[in-house]
C-alpha cells in the first residue's frame, strides 16, 4: 500500500466521507522532520491493505492546516468519519506509526461492539526512564495511547504546563485528565487495569 498524496481539504473531505477512518500526514516539503515522517509512514504501511492514508505537502495545500489550526509539521491527524480524533506531532518510529493505524482499527471495531476506550496521551522525553517505564506498563496492559515527545516540540512543552501546573516528565492525560509522574495506583484507576 502506498500513501497517497491530496492537494485540497475538499479531496480530504470526500475521502472523510467514504470512510469509517482517515490518517493524514501535514507535512513540509524539503523539511528532514517530514521527510523523516514521511519516509517512516511509507514504511509503517507498506504492508497495510488500508486506503484510507494520505499526506499533503503544507506548503502547497494551503487550505487544510489552517482548517483544522494545525500550526507545526509534521502532524499526523486520525480522523473517525469526519471527525478529528487525535494529533501526533513531530517524525514517530515506522512501528509507532503502524501500531496507532492499527490500534485505531481495533479501537474503531472495539467501539462498533459498544465498548468504549479513553482517550491517553503520555507526554514524555527520549532520555526519561521514567517515561520509558510508564509506556512499557500501558504496552504490557494494552491501552493505547498517543507519545508526545515535549523536548522535541516547545510548542507541547508549553502547552503541557498549562494543561498540568507542572515541567516534568512523564505525565499523562486521561480523557481530559492529568496524572504528574508514573503514578501506578491512578493509572490502574482510571484505566480500569488490574495490576
Amino acid at each position: 500500500m502506498k500513501v497517497k498524496e491530496i492537494n485540497a481539504l475538499s479531496e480530504l473531505k470526500s475521502t472523510l466521507a467514504e470512510n469509517k477512518r482517515t490518517f493524514l500526514l501535514l507535512y513540509k516539503g524539503g523539511s528532514a522532520t517530514s521527510g523523516c515522517a514521511e519516509s517512516y509512514l511509507d514504511e509503517a504501511v507498506a504492508d497495510l491493505k488500508e486506503d484510507n492514508i494520505l499526506k499533503a505537502d503544507a506548503t502547497q495545500v494551503r487550505d487544510i492546516h489552517p482548517y483544522y489550526g494545525i500550526d507545526t509539521v509534521p502532524s499526523f491527524l486520525v480522523f473517525e468519519k469526519s471527525e478529528l480524533k487525535n494529533i501526533v506531532k513531530g517524525c514517530q518510529t515506522a512501528s509507532y506509526y503502524k501500531n496507532l493505524i492499527e490500534n485505531q482499527l481495533f479501537q474503531s471495531n472495539a467501539s462498533s461492539s459498544g465498548k468504549t476506550t479513553p482517550s491517553v496521551t503520555v507526554y514524555s522525553t527520549p532520555t526519561c526512564p521514567w517515561c520509558t517505564t510508564l509506556k512499557n506498563y500501558l504496552r504490557q496492559h494494552k491501552v493505547q495511547f498517543t507519545d508526545i515527545n515535549v523536548a522535541a516540540d516547545p510548542n507541547m512543552a508549553q502547552e503541557l504546563v498549562r494543561k498540568s501546573g507542572h515541567t516534568g516528565v512523564p505525565q499523562t492525560e486521561i480523557n481530559g485528565q492529568m496524572i504528574v509522574g508514573f503514578d501506578k495506583g491512578r493509572l490502574n484507576s482510571m484505566l480500569n487495569i488490574n495490576g
